[in-house]
């Protein structure tokens, strides 16, 4: 089970930047001008939120599930276990809450110009937490690109 879910968890993330970067271009060549928010907009902001939280619920269960944060005492002395039972986790949540937050914040907005900027800003903060917390494989401890 735990291979199967870690590699949901890896694909799946090309997914949620993808749905992210299109999202925050979207609304950042819209804010400016005088486009109508449609329903087109609203749904491309929606898949990006679903598809987060997606994500996050994969690895939730992965989180306990893993082997790398089962020893919790150690893994502040660990870079790599503290990494991925402390930062990792708390990174990703904050930065599903900010898209999470920007959604609803979007919805509630009177004017189609205050929803693609209140859209572009919390989802492009919330995808920079998203990118600065997944484990590249570039790092020392990062996993592999898929």
């Amino acid at each position: 089970m735990y291979p199967m879910l870690l590699h949901s968890h890896s694909g799946l993330r090309w997914v949620v930047l993808l749905l992210l970067l299109a999202a925050i271009f979207n609304a950042g060549t819209k804010m400016g001008g005088k486009a109508s928010y449609t329903d087109r907009d609203k749904k491309l902001g929606l898949f990006a939120l679903i598809f987060s939280h997606l994500q996050l619920v994969i690895g939730f269960i992965l989180y306990f599930v893993s082997p790398k944060v089962v020893a919790m005492g150690d893994a502040m002395g660990d870079k790599v276990l503290r990494f991925f039972a402390v930062e990792h986790l708390t990174i990703m949540i904050i930065g599903i809450a900010l898209i999470t937050i920007g959604y609803s914040r979007a919805k509630r907005k009177s004017g189609d110009a205050a929803k693609f900027k209140t859209t572009f800003w919390f989802y492009a903060l919330g995808l920079l937490a998203i990118l600065a917390g997944i484990p590249w494989p570039f790092m020392g401890y990062g996993s592999a690109w898929f």
